[in-house]
């Protein structure tokens, strides 16, 4: 099966859309669909204004239009709503194929946070957008309901998954040279520093030990005057990520508007807890949603849950990252996609029919 899988969100942007989408298209080649990433860098671009490290496609309609004609896919997957997205839902709405698209992010709550646009403004936007898809694949059943709740149609479950051979479990803390001098426990964020990210919440807090962020972003300047305490490590290869997650004691993830939240799994998998609030992303992600929290602790004071999570046994951690693997999450995503051609106006049968090949 080919797969055409458009992404406003690709290398050499660093945020967990792009590392899913990456790690994505790696777990579905043993399934037999061969995937045609077609992203931004294929096109003329520009950095989108305010957020430094993300380029989008500038006019990409023409082009891409000549990319998927020369590919001629079996099935389309639109994964953001930016200019790729949008071109991409023209074509496929002008030659009458049927495609997929997922909600990654809040988008229209960034924009209401950011610029103050009403949120029903922005999800109306939204939801004009994902209306002729014959499947809209969100990353928990939170967002699912909410959706639901928002008018979204032909919303489906799919999960996603974490390197569970990179993000290596460690049953104690790693002994890294250049922090072996710090004082315990190390307290992590990783992440854009943005405004979305709530990453204030994190570095506000009075904690004891050291605090460690990861990431850069539109913040990153005024933050780092503000709070000279931290260390702050910029963007890091995956590898030596990892090795950041194992070190430390607690992972602190501040953000209130997730859909899911990718680094809170590479830190549990790593074997590391993780202190958030109880809101969706990390309800779903550490089972609170259908029971008590595994992995880490919830709580409305992100102070408290840092405290109590810094208790948790760090193989508990592990455990509950494992229900996160590739191979079935990539099985997930592949049931949801549909034919291409269909017949006009209906939507096509589910694809199900993967090769071994």
């Amino acid at each position: 099966m080919k797969l055409a899988l458009i992404t406003d969100a690709w290398h050499p942007q660093i945020n967990g859309v792009v590392t899913t989408l990456q790690e994505l298209v790696v777990a579905l080649a043993p399934l037999g669909v061969q995937v045609e990433v077609i992203h931004p860098g294929l096109f003329r671009n520009k950095p989108c204004p305010g957020y430094k490290g993300i380029d989008l496609a500038v006019r990409p309609a023409k082009p891409l239009a000549e990319m998927l004609d020369r590919l001629q896919p079996d099935a389309i997957h639109l994964a953001t709503e930016g200019p790729l997205g949008w071109a991409a839902r023209r074509y496929c709405l002008k030659h009458k194929l049927a495609f997929t698209t997922a909600f990654h992010t809040k988008f229209p709550e960034i924009l209401h946070a950011a610029l103050r646009v009403p949120l029903s403004w922005g999800y109306a936007l939204f939801r004009h957008f994902h209306r002729p898809s014959s499947g809209v694949m969100v990353p928990t059943q939170g967002v699912l309901d909410m959706l639901q709740a928002r008018a979204f149609k032909q919303l489906r479950s799919w999960t996603h998954g974490v390197d569970l051979g990179l993000f290596a479990y460690q049953d104690k803390p790693l002994d890294l040279p250049g922090l072996s001098h710090l004082p315990r426990p190390f307290s992590l964020f990783v992440g854009r520093v943005s405004y979305e990210k709530n990453i204030e919440a994190f570095l506000s807090m009075s904690l004891p030990g050291t605090r460690i962020v990861c990431g850069v972003g539109p913040l990153e300047d005024s933050l780092r005057k503000r709070y000279p305490d931290v260390v702050w490590m910029g963007v890091l290869p995956r590898t030596d990520l990892a090795r950041i997650y194992a070190a430390c004691d607690v992972f602190v993830f501040p953000s209130k508007s997730e859909t899911f939240g990718l680094v809170m799994l590479e830190a549990m998998a790593c074997g590391t807890p993780v202190a958030a609030y109880p809101v969706d992303g990390p309800l779903q992600v550490l089972g609170a949603d259908r029971g008590a929290a595994e992995g880490g602790v919830l709580h409305a004071d992100l102070r408290s849950a840092t405290d109590q999570a810094l208790l948790v046994p760090r193989s508990q951690a592990r455990t509950r990252a494992m229900a996160f693997d590739w191979p079935q999450t990539a099985r997930s995503f592949a049931a949801h996609l549909v034919w291409a051609k269909g017949a006009a106006r209906q939507r096509p049968a589910p694809f199900t029919g993967l090769s071994s090949n």
